[in-house]
């Protein structure tokens, strides 16, 4: 039986871990395409949509094919219809990237209240166990969503965009904090 200690310059997986300096990159690289998504997050969005268009597009042509090529393993109706589905949500996001990300912005915004009022409950539910870190959690995501469907359809320009620049930028600082720690245990 193999052990890997935490001294260990091996991960899990066997694969050694990047040098110092490709994780500063990295970490730079993301932080500073973040900042550039913040300079134009209506861009942002827009080119989002048309991504998530063209994927659906994707997505709904080999369901197509997948449900020729396993015709005898049943649901053929079903996935004929998901197929179609698909590739008409894609190319309605393709053909109309505003609209699109404004639709999208939207069912973003139910779902945030929808997952934050049941992760609000089960923080209640959970109290006991530490539940409180959930219903921070779920407070946070009923305030997001409330802020996305108070000011729809103007945070339909902005808003995925602006999650694409955080999450970018979040990404980024992980991979700097993951360069220091290499850099300290290295020391």
């Amino acid at each position: 039986m193999t052990t890997y200690g935490s001294s260990s310059s091996v991960s899990v997986t066997g694969l050694p871990s990047p040098p110092f300096w490709i994780c500063v990159l990295l970490g730079i690289v993301l932080i500073l395409a973040g900042l550039l998504i913040l300079g134009d997050v209506v861009l942002a969005t827009v080119i989002s949509t048309l991504f998530i268009g063209w994927t659906a597009i994707a997505a709904g042509v080999f369901e197509m094919i997948h449900a020729f090529w396993t015709k005898g393993w049943g649901g053929f109706l079903w996935q004929i219809l998901l197929a179609i589905l698909y590739i008409a949500f894609g190319i309605v996001l393709v053909q109309q990237p505003v609209a699109g990300a404004i639709i999208l912005t939207y069912v973003l915004g139910i779902l945030l209240l929808i997952s934050g009022f049941i992760r609000m409950l089960l923080g209640f539910n959970r109290w006991s166990k530490g539940g409180w870190i959930m219903l921070a959690s779920g407070l946070f995501g009923v305030l997001a969503g409330l802020v996305i469907l108070t000011g729809f359809p103007g945070t339909g320009l902005w808003v995925l965009g602006s999650l694409l620049a955080v999450d970018m930028i979040s990404h980024g600082l992980a991979w700097l904090a993951y360069a220091w720690q290499l850099r300290t245990k290295a020391a």
